[in-house]
């Protein structure tokens, strides 16, 4: 938004989870109008998703605590009006809890675990996912159930994920800007909508956890990391 409002002449390829019609970047979807075009991933219908996905996993679950990080002001209240929606719908209750530090994760999985939470919903978000090797680390040392919103996340020992596939993300890009580079202008390339949501769950932290996965469950997994 920062680029966007810097220039109106430099081509932009922007991907983002939230609107972009709503944020101003294009005028519409379909005609962006402007400088800047791209890919919008659906963020609020992987959460639902997530959300279900978890409660399958951890089906005695009551209590949910979701970590979010408050710098990610816009992006956390599309999650939180998202997740009060799908928990009521499930029959759970959320508990939402803050971090933007390092140290403060470890706290967050403190607080999850002394107030006894079922399980732990960790929002999308950059900086979590920078964080992967931590979050792995002290999800195990606590003994707390939690789900993330990237592969990679689950692949340095996160228990599940799902969420976008941002390979497919980074593709539509590198086309957008191809395009761009060899001639065609960001105001007539539609904004691309992806909807395809990648489920993957660790079977060894699974078991670390004491969690028996349905076979339903794995049998819908798009990958299973042994």
């Amino acid at each position: 938004m920062a680029a966007n409002a810097a220039t109106s002449a430099i081509p932009i390829v922007f991907f983002i989870g939230d609107d972009p019609v709503k944020l101003g970047l294009v005028q519409s979807h379909t005609r962006p109008g402007g400088n800047a075009t791209g890919v919008n991933y659906l963020v609020a219908d992987a959460v639902a998703k997530r959300l279900g996905l978890l409660h399958e996993l951890v089906p005695k679950a009551v209590r949910v605590g979701v970590l979010t990080n408050p710098v990610n002001a816009v992006a956390t209240d599309v999650l939180l009006a998202r997740l009060q929606e799908g928990s009521r719908n499930l029959g759970l209750r959320i508990r939402v809890l803050r971090a933007s530090t390092t140290a403060e994760i470890d706290i967050a999985f403190d607080t999850v675990r002394s107030e006894r939470d079922d399980a732990l919903f960790v929002a999308p978000d950059t900086f979590f996912s920078s964080r992967r090797a931590q979050f792995a680390a002290v999800a195990a040392r606590q003994g707390v159930p939690a789900c993330y919103g990237d592969r990679e996340t689950v692949a340095a020992g996160g228990l599940m994920s799902c969420g976008v596939k941002y390979s497919d993300i980074f593709r539509q890009v590198g086309l957008y800007t191809g395009k761009i580079l060899n001639g065609a202008s960001p105001a007539d390339l539609p904004v691309v909508e992806t909807t395809k949501f990648e489920f993957v769950i660790n079977l060894k932290s699974a078991k670390a956890l004491g969690l028996t996965i349905p076979e339903t469950l794995l049998a819908t997994a798009d990958e299973v990391i042994q």
